[in-house]
């Protein structure tokens, strides 16, 4: 043997040594590993160039425009409304449409409906009648100067219009007009309905006149019929709104008003112009001048009221002649909320005399943490509905009162900046909506009342603990919303998302991580339609952190958290003990040590330690004697077994 393989041969040798068990500082062992597949990459859709590897628009990102202008009255004496609707409709998708979809979504409450045959007269979703849905007609189409009837075809909350020729590509044009009337529901799957009051009728008028249906990038049409449970997905665009209601009716409605002189007494414009001035609310129209006759314009019988909302998905509004109206103003935000007497609270339980202070801390508020607020007003109106959300309008309930109707109000404002400035799909993905304002609630809640808010307790771990082991709970958060069981829908949309998101920004990453990559979803995805996995590559790219096995584990899955520590080997020289995970749900692990002297410390396991095997070994440090162990000391983890979480002797 030459000297010069000696020696190569004796340093690999050496070098097989120095990594051998016997060599190392503690003992090892060796553990399964059954939880691989929880770090294996996620099967997102690939990468376009409309929506980038970042989980940003990509340069060649492109979404239709709906532009609206509609004209209707409303006739209290038969709760039916009628007018016209024109639509100019832009394509700038890169494909020629040759047939349009529009959604009906009134014909969700004709009486031989899906939804009658679906929902039971004590579902929230409910609301056929017997003269439920639209009564179309004079359905034209108009395009480079031509205007003609065309074939169209009604299934359900559906309609379908052939075009003779199709709408071209990129900035193609075409014009949809036709007169329709329908009954309003008294109860129409708790977004819009009416109601009798004391001093008259409250309207709240939502899903009320024929829409686009979104054609996009990843779906093409998006047809999915209204069902009553998942909600929806709109093109933005530009609404000019005409409604005529009897003169003794106020309107409120999206969008800025622009006849205000018209349709407000010169007493009452005064007032408006001092609450855009002043943070404190006051009244534009007082409960003993509600039914005066001084208090609407004279010498009318019926007054049309002009509204424009610009870059906006949808619209709503509300009449009454019973409204109490008040106003203040954030910044340059008209803030107000019209009310019936009856919503009226009492100083021990205060009602919608506190609404218009509850909605300015609201937009205040998430203007401060997320985005600014992007509309010129904002507005809360009581009645029969329990609490629903449009852009610069909310529906909430006349009966809400103290911290209920703070919350109600909250939530429903926070909508504006999901769904309805980062506009999701709602009718497939209602957690990337209700999820993530029931997350950006906790901190709204937190801010309003301090830690101790009754709401908060709604993500407390343990109650989340308990709603993951219901049986409601084996669908994934990432279920489509019409398919959700309903006793289901409240966790696995709002709550469990919400809670997912708290574990990530206040667990996982931090604050300081976490905020800017959700600013930064926000701001890129502004009047624009995401999917889920553009946020999920969005917060990756901003955080720098692969969180695949979180995504899969919280969202793609159904697994309880079951963290374990378990000695090994006692009285022996390999004496230790493991930390792991009892289910396909994992989560950093935090764990207290006690030492005989007296001291503790306390260890975090990342993730990434499972990465090698399913159970983490936790030695003694020489000359220490460990006489407790605690996984999660503080108990902020949703752990559905505590049981197994404390070690000692």
């Amino acid at each position: 043997m030459n000297t010069s393989f000696q020696r190569v041969l004796l340093a690999l040798l050496l070098c097989s040594l120095s990594w051998s068990p016997a060599a190392s500082a503690q003992p090892q062992t060796a553990f399964p590993l059954h939880n691989q597949a929880v770090f294996a990459p996620l099967d997102w859709p690939a990468p376009t160039p409309e929506r980038a590897v970042t989980g940003f628009p990509g340069p060649n990102y492109w979404q239709q425009q709906a532009d609206y202008a509609i004209a209707v009255t409303l006739d209290p004496a038969t709760h039916r409304i009628a007018g016209t609707v024109r639509i100019t409709y832009t394509n700038n998708s890169p494909h020629p449409l040759p047939f349009l979809w529009l959604q009906l979504d009134q014909q969700a409450f004709a009486h031989d409906s899906r939804n009658a045959q679906l929902h039971g007269p004590n579902s929230r979703w409910r609301g056929a009648f017997a003269d439920g849905g639209f009564a179309l007609s004079e359905v034209t189409v108009g395009r480079n100067g031509r205007v003609y009837a065309p074939h169209y075809h009604i299934d359900g909350t559906r309609m379908k219009i052939e075009l003779q020729h199709p709408v071209l590509p990129n900035g193609g044009v075409v014009d949809v007009t036709m007169a329709y009337s329908y009954t309003i529901p008294p109860f129409g799957a708790d977004r819009t309905g009416h109601q009798e009051f004391e001093q008259g009728t409250v309207y709240q008028i939502a899903q009320w006149y024929p829409r686009m249906f979104v054609f996009d990038d990843v779906n093409g049409w998006n047809t999915m019929p209204y069902l009553g449970q998942g909600e929806f997905y709109t093109a933005f665009g530009n609404y000019n709104l005409e409604l005529t209601a009897p003169a003794d009716f106020v309107v409120v409605a999206t969008g800025t008003l622009l006849n205000e002189e018209e349709v407000f007494t010169p007493e009452q414009v005064r007032r408006l112009v001092k609450a855009r001035t002043q943070a404190e609310t006051m009244h534009i129209i007082r409960e003993k001048e509600v039914g005066k006759k001084q208090s609407r314009p004279s010498d009318v019988t019926a007054l049309t009221w002009r509204y424009r909302a610009e870059n906006v998905r949808d619209v709503a509004w509300a009449a009454s002649q019973a409204f109490i109206l008040d106003a203040a103003s954030w910044e340059d935000v008209l803030i107000m909320s019209a009310y019936p007497k009856e919503a009226i609270g009492t100083p021990e339980s205060p009602g919608w005399e506190r609404s218009t202070a509850y909605v300015r801390h609201a937009v205040a508020f998430y203007s401060d943490a997320w985005y600014r607020y992007p509309y010129p007003v904002a507005i809360n109106v009581a009645g029969p509905v329990g609490g629903m959300e449009y852009p610069m309008l909310i529906f909430c309930s006349y009966q809400a009162r103290g911290q209920a109707l703070f919350g109600v109000t909250d939530h429903e404002i926070g909508h504006t900046w999901f769904p309805m400035l980062v506009g999701s799909d709602e009718r497939r993905h209602g957690w990337m909506d209700e999820g993530f304002n029931t997350f950006i609630n906790y901190f709204s809640n937190k801010a309003f009342y301090g830690p101790d808010a009754e709401r908060l307790q709604r993500y407390a771990p343990a109650r989340t603990a308990d709603r993951m082991q219901q049986p409601f709970a084996d669908q994934p958060s990432l279920t489509y919303a019409d398919q959700i069981r309903a006793d289901g829908v409240g966790f696995l949309s709002y709550r469990k998302p919400a809670v997912g998101l708290l574990l990530l920004r206040n667990y996982i990453l931090g604050p300081d991580r976490f905020d800017p990559a959700f600013q930064s979803y926000i701001r890129a995805w502004a009047y624009k339609h995401p999917q889920p996995a553009d946020f999920f590559r969005s917060i990756e790219q901003a955080a720098g952190e692969d969180l695949s096995w979180f995504w899969r584990g919280w969202f793609y899955g159904t697994a309880t958290l079951d963290q374990q520590v378990v000695r090994r080997n006692a009285g022996t020289d390999n004496a230790h003990w493991i930390v792991q995970h009892a289910s396909d749900l994992l989560l950093p692990i935090t764990l207290k040590i006690d030492y005989a002297d007296g001291t503790a410390a306390v260890r975090k396991i990342p993730v990434v330690g499972f990465f090698k095997q399913d159970a983490f070994p936790i030695f003694p440090e020489p000359g220490q004697e460990i006489i407790k162990l605690t996984i999660d000391p503080d108990q902020v983890l949703p752990d559905v077994d505590r049981t197994n979480n404390v070690w000692q002797p």
